[in-house]
């Protein structure tokens, strides 16, 4: 399923659905009628973004979430109502698209809900061309970022343990978020983490 990149004329017509898979579960910040718990297929929930400004700098980066090729990704969708449509989009690219490191495109979810209907939704997908994309890093490799990671919206360490409850309140659980979450309790950001040899590989 190919993802479009769009432009404003797409949006003349009816509600706008949003797919958040990360901040956006437990702090949406713009008005929305309805909130379903939804899966988008084809690509998965990673710590794959170093954050220069939101949760990190570019000389201490933090890790923030993007969507990856392959899998699938539980999260929420909200539905926008057509009058807010507008102020909706403009908000979502000034929070999102600060550094471009996300592309706008509009993907397939599946509404878990008793419809079980499937929408067309406004999804923020990691671009992995650009200069902030991290790929695949160990576990040890996210922690040191997480730990160090301090912008403009706060403590990056926050942002995980805020995702990983938000995942939580919806019934399910991502496993590499948990663990990551598992080992920032017992971490301090002034104490260097310690890296096992299984991380090391």
């Amino acid at each position: 399923m190919s993802a479009i990149e769009f432009n404003n004329t797409e949006f003349s017509q009816g509600d706008l659905w949003v797919f958040g898979y990360g901040s956006l579960m437990w702090r949406p910040g713009f008005e929305f009628v309805d909130r379903v718990p939804a899966r988008l297929i084809g690509e998965h929930r990673a710590l794959c973004v170093y954050s220069f400004v939101h949760r990190g700098t570019p000389e201490k980066p933090g890790l923030v979430l993007g969507l990856d090729r392959g899998g699938a990704c539980r999260g929420i969708a909200f539905r926008v109502a057509e009058k807010n449509r507008a102020a909706t989009i403009a908000y979502l690219r000034e929070r999102e698209q600060v550094t471009s490191v996300y592309r706008e495109v509009m993907r397939s979810v599946w509404l878990e809900n008793d419809a079980r209907q499937r929408v067309s939704a406004l999804v923020y997908v990691v671009d992995r061309g650009h200069v902030q994309y991290a790929g695949r890093l160990s576990v040890a490799e996210q922690l040191r970022h997480v730990l160090q990671g301090h912008g403009q919206s706060g403590v990056n360490r926050d942002y995980v343990i805020a995702t990983v409850k938000a995942i939580e309140a919806e019934g399910f659980r991502d496993s590499q978020l948990h663990r990551l979450a598992a080992m920032l309790h017992t971490q301090h950001p002034l104490h260097p983490p310690v890296q096992d040899a299984q991380d090391a590989t």
